[in-house]
């Protein structure tokens, strides 16, 4: 009883193998015939096609722009001379920019004419009177006890003069005020007043 189960069991599963594969051998021979008839029956012409009339009186006329429409995609190989015809007239016309570069190349500066204008002179400048010559004294020390009016020490080309305030060095200047650090002095000759700082050392 066994070895009959078995056999039978064998049998059911080599029919099911064998219907399986009688059905994908039916579809792969569908396949194959949907496919052969549209490839046969495209003509492959071994000639090219003569232009007719109307062709050639397209070519006679002014050319115009033909844009090609794209039609819809089909898996149909067969070879269409009518968009062949249209890409034949398109011509490329580039904006000038080369395209085998990352970026556009600068435009060159113009270039500025050598010719220099030439500036007018600036206006003459008012010259006053020229400044009065520096007095030659040197302030350099106090002569003064305590309780006595301020008396300072005075230098010039190696003589030395001891004045007070109001009083005349040299025939020539007068010592108009004296403070701390500075004394002030005119030239009783030019009306000339300079303040002469006190020299350290």
């Amino acid at each position: 009883m066994q070895v009959g189960a078995e056999n039978r069991t064998k049998l059911i599963a080599a029919l099911a193998l064998g219907a399986l594969a009688l059905v994908l051998l039916v579809r792969f021979v569908f396949s194959l015939v949907n496919t052969t008839p549209t490839s046969a029956a495209a003509p492959a012409p071994s000639e090219p096609i003569a232009p007719t009339r109307t062709a050639a009186k397209a070519k006679a006329a002014p050319k115009k722009k033909v844009v090609a429409v794209p039609a819809e995609p089909s898996l149909d190989p067969t070879l269409r001379f009518d968009w062949l015809r249209a890409s034949e007239d398109t011509k490329y016309s580039g904006s000038g920019r080369n395209i085998f570069r990352a970026m556009a190349e600068p435009i060159p500066t113009p270039i500025k004419s050598p010719v220099k204008t030439q500036t007018p002179p600036p206006p003459p400048v008012a010259q006053g009177p020229p400044p009065p010559p520096p007095i030659p004294l040197t302030f350099f020390g106090f002569a003064s006890k305590p309780g006595e009016s301020k008396r300072i020490f005075l230098e010039e080309g190696g003589d030395v003069f001891i004045a007070g305030e109001g009083e005349i060095v040299n025939r020539r200047y007068k010592v108009l005020r004296i403070t701390p650090f500075s004394v002030e002095i005119e030239d009783v000759l030019t009306n000339n007043r300079q303040v002469l700082p006190l020299k350290q050392g």
